[in-house]
């Protein structure tokens, strides 16, 4: 939806590796960066209209989500990981969290969402791990944070969290440790990686 945003209202492109900076990001602050890498500038209310259309174009892809969206492992990881009595939260500074989750139907695999809905600071603020920690009655040096973006992973250090990145080890070089996808990680190989000082 960024990259049709570019292309469309503001005249350039932005490649993959710049979209994943903009993981994590409020929608705010990404267009903010959007348009400074094409070195435009916009009033403050035509900013408002382009990330509204963005946010349009976003819901209309989420709504053709389905089950086969769901990356590879994450089910198994997250059948085994309640099975195992551990908590589970999921954390996103963005409002269609949980629409995402209701189209792939795994919404009753998180015992909390924390959402944009929820909080007032984008990652890397820590803000989104922290409520999340709280609300689930544990400690954020309990905690394991999954993220594929560079923001997430400090977002859950700078909440004292370990932290899991999936996806490339070069892009998620401060995550304890990164992981293609979750194929064949039990938690209890977590526990022993993360935690076995």
């Amino acid at each position: 939806a960024w990259r049709r945003l570019a292309n469309e209202k503001l005249g350039f492109d932005i490649s993959e590796e710049f979209n994943e900076s903009l993981k994590g990001v409020s929608r705010t602050e990404s267009l903010d960066r959007i348009l400074a890498e094409g070195g435009v500038s916009l009033d403050d209310t035509t900013k408002e209209t382009y990330a509204s259309l963005k946010n349009q174009w976003y819901v209309e892809l989420v709504n053709q989500m389905t089950p086969d969206d769901i990356l590879p492992g994450i089910q198994q990881f997250l059948k085994e990981t309640r099975a195992a009595g551990i908590k589970i939260g999921l954390g996103s500074v963005s409002k269609n969290a949980r629409p995402i989750l209701e189209h792939i139907g795994i919404v009753d695999a998180f015992d909390v969402i924390i959402d944009g809905t929820k909080i007032s600071k984008g990652k890397p603020d820590p803000e989104v791990f922290l409520k999340g920690a709280e609300e689930l009655g544990v400690s954020p040096a309990e905690c394991v944070v999954f993220e594929d973006a560079v923001a997430g992973i400090e977002s859950g250090k700078r909440a004292g969290m370990k932290t899991v990145g999936i996806g490339q080890p070069d892009v998620l070089k401060e995550a304890d440790i990164v992981l293609a996808n979750l194929n064949n990680l039990a938690p209890t190989d977590l526990k022993n990686i993360l935690f076995s000082e």
